[in-house]
């Protein structure tokens, strides 16, 4: 592989507000997947790293939890017009390093943006409740605070969208946070880092680490690191989750998805075939809440099929900076072959490759083009996997309630969605349905920032998620009974219920 000349030779941390560099460290390539070159290599952070990150975000937690919230707020809010100034900058570091299309690129910073605006109102969610004599003379009050050193670790998918989700709420909350992102697309976080000290964010309040399983374990082993937030596979979560609960830290760990699309006889097929479309190759699958999986009700399956699969073998596979391009690469050499090889044994099995994704795709980087698979069955290696790629399996049901059983018999719960004309199956299918996230005639079923994001089953191990639910995970409730005048009695070592007078 050859090496580009036009970028830094190595990613540097971020610590205290300044790129940090160890003498000693180990380092790992970091990819364009649409080529196989390497742009750059990023230092992977020893325990001398992970302890000063966390020693800065230590050092800045008593400062930054007594600012006043509307000074957090306005910081954020100035971030907020940084990420919109340098939108088509941040939207080209992804696409260079993980692969997905600019204008994908350009929706997730949009989405981060959006992320930040929910945070800017945390100011909302502190405020608590007061309740005035709740016996004579005594008040009771409660209100939410800062919780202290807070870490993110973050996928390859989202290099933007996911961190920011989490830091922009933490930090609002009066938090400081450690973020450790995907060591395959670490350019991206050091440039926020940036923007967030040109917003006049105080040094140690947001630092960023690099780094594999070792320096996961650290951070998490960190004896000063309050909270772990988690986005990735389901056994890494649930790894990520029982550790940290373990000592005794707040943690919410978001795992794997197969999420289901069911279409109804009455469906708008044309319609369902756009969004099936869109929804299992936007991105080359690399998302939680992409659509894998349709199960065609009725009679409908063929024509779904047919129709699904004029739009699969009419995308356009290219390297995600081509304008011209539906779909980049996948993020690896050993992605691409995980999807291919699941193509194989899908074949071997009894399922039909209506579009082969292994043909008729770049010959350099790591592509695997659209893929759908008919006939597939609910003990099928391709249905019972997270493939993670542009694949979509088809199954087949004879009515709702059984397309119902097959959705809710998956162990992941993240999200699933039905097109139907019918508001009766709508209804049933959305208070029915074992997900976090639903949709009815929408293929991806993510919900704005303004309501709570997280999945059930497999998908989410924790009690809170982020966007709207991350300010009670990035808090504690605090409640306060008082009294301000002399007490009319004595000693009463009895519990009793107070009198009220």
């Amino acid at each position: 592989m050859t090496t580009t000349d036009d970028r830094p030779a190595t990613v540097p941390h971020w610590i205290a507000g300044a790129p940090y560099r160890s003498t000693d460290a180990s380092q790992s390539e970091v990819v364009d997947p649409a080529t196989g070159h390497v742009l750059s290599s990023v230092e992977l952070g020893s325990p001398a790293v992970i302890d000063a990150a966390v020693m800065a975000a230590q050092a800045a937690s008593g400062a930054w939890a007594s600012t006043p919230a509307p000074v957090r707020a306005a910081t954020l809010h100035r971030f907020r017009a940084l990420m919109i100034d340098h939108t088509e900058e941040l939207a080209a570091i992804v696409t260079s390093e993980q692969g997905k299309t600019l204008a994908d690129a350009r929706g997730e910073v949009a989405r981060s943006v959006e992320a930040v605006e929910v945070a800017i109102s945390v100011v909302q969610h502190l405020k608590g409740e007061y309740s005035d004599q709740v016996s004579t003379g005594i008040d009771t009050y409660s209100f939410r605070q800062a919780i202290g050193v807070c870490i993110g670790i973050t996928p390859f998918n989202f290099p933007i969208m996911v961190p920011v989700s989490m830091f922009a709420a933490a930090i609002a909350c009066g938090n400081t946070f450690v973020l450790k992102p995907s060591e395959r697309v670490p350019t991206a976080s050091v440039r926020i880092a940036q923007l967030l000290s040109e917003s006049g964010l105080p040094d140690g309040v947001f630092n960023v680490v690099h780094g594999d399983v070792d320096a996961v374990n650290a951070l998490i082993d960190h004896p000063d690191v309050a909270a772990v937030s988690f986005v990735g596979s389901t056994p890494v979560a649930r790894e990520i989750y029982r550790r940290s609960a373990d000592a005794g830290k707040k943690v919410q760990a978001l795992g794997g998805a197969n999420n289901h699309m069911v279409v109804m006889p009455d469906a708008d097929l044309d319609a369902a075939a756009d969004a099936l479309a869109s929804a299992a190759y936007g991105a080359a699958g690399q998302r939680c809440m992409a659509v894998p999986v349709v199960v065609a009700v009725g009679s409908i399956a063929d024509d779904l099929v047919a129709r699904t699969a004029q739009r699969a073998a009419a995308f356009t596979v290219g390297p995600g900076d081509d304008e011209d391009s539906d779909m980049g690469p996948l993020i690896s050499e050993a992605a691409a072959d995980r999807v291919k090889s699941a193509l194989e044994t899908a074949s071997s099995q009894g399922a039909s490759i209506v579009v082969d994704g292994r043909a008729n795709v770049p010959a350099t980087g790591y592509f695997v083009g659209p893929s759908l698979v008919d006939n597939v069955t609910v003990d099928s290696d391709i249905y019972q996997q997270e493939v993670f790629g542009p694949v979509l399996s088809v199954l087949r049901a004879d009515d709702l309630d059984m397309a119902l059983r097959i959705v809710n018999a998956s162990p992941y719960g993240n999200g699933a969605t039905i097109f139907t004309t019918s508001g009766v199956a709508g209804r049933k299918f959305s208070h029915h349905v074992q997900a976090g996230s639903v949709g009815i005639n929408v293929p991806i079923p993510v919900p704005i920032s303004w309501f709570g994001f997280g999945g059930w089953g497999d998908s989410r191990f924790g009690d809170d998620g982020l966007n709207y639910d991350a300010y009670r995970f990035y808090t504690k409730a605090k409640v306060v009974t008082q009294r301000w005048i002399e007490p009319k009695s004595g000693i009463s070592p009895n519990f009793v219920a107070a009198k009220h007078q």
